[in-house]
């Protein structure tokens, strides 16, 4: 099995080194035909509009989409969320769509107010997971397709529709990688 890691920009290598961890070849993508012949991808954080831009100009966001409607398991987190959801309160910038939900760009604050938490994540089992949170975003609604795995309060921090998977934190910073085995389970 061979998951894509999209490279424009963000924490893509962290990503490819919890893959290996777990035992999974993976491929920077940077190219519509480097998308050929994957299990799955991951869209990382960075910048959501830096990298809505980058997917236009590197002629990703067509293909991407195609494959995700397809039935292509795809991981987005942090900005990867933002660029998966249906709509992006207060923006119109581009955005892949597959999951019915709403979200908040940068809705916890700016850089400085970057934190890490423990979230009880069934899904994934005990202990908590210790989320890192970077300017992060979080989903303010989703539609009935969507199933809620953590929440941060109130707030929902990660989410599941079908093979698709979106969380607001950076699993790939962590030590912990029973996040992205759970994404691989999708990708078999």
């Amino acid at each position: 099995m061979k998951v894509g890691v999209l490279a424009l920009q963000g924490a893509f290598r962290e990503h490819q080194k919890m893959l290996e961890a777990c035992g999974v070849e993976s491929a920077q993508i940077r190219k519509p035909e480097q998308l050929d012949g994957l299990a799955g991808l991951i869209i990382p954080g960075g910048e959501s509009t830096t990298m809505g831009k980058l997917l236009n100009e590197f002629n990703l966001f067509e293909p991407i989409t195609r494959l995700g409607r397809d039935g292509l398991p795809i991981f987005g987190t942090c900005a990867g969320l933002i660029l998966l959801a249906r709509d992006i309160a207060g923006s119109a910038q581009p955005r892949l769509g597959l999951m019915d939900m709403r979200v908040e760009r940068n809705a916890f604050g700016r850089q400085v107010d970057s934190f890490e938490t423990d979230l009880d994540i069934a899904a994934v089992g005990k202990p908590p997971f210790q989320a890192v949170f970077i300017r992060a975003p979080y989903i303010l609604s989703v539609g009935s397709g969507v199933e809620v795995l953590a929440r941060y309060g109130e707030k929902i921090v990660f989410a599941r529709q079908g093979r698709f998977l979106a969380a607001a934190f950076h699993p790939e910073l962590t030590g912990d990688n029973r996040i992205h085995r759970y994404f691989l389970e999708k990708c078999l």
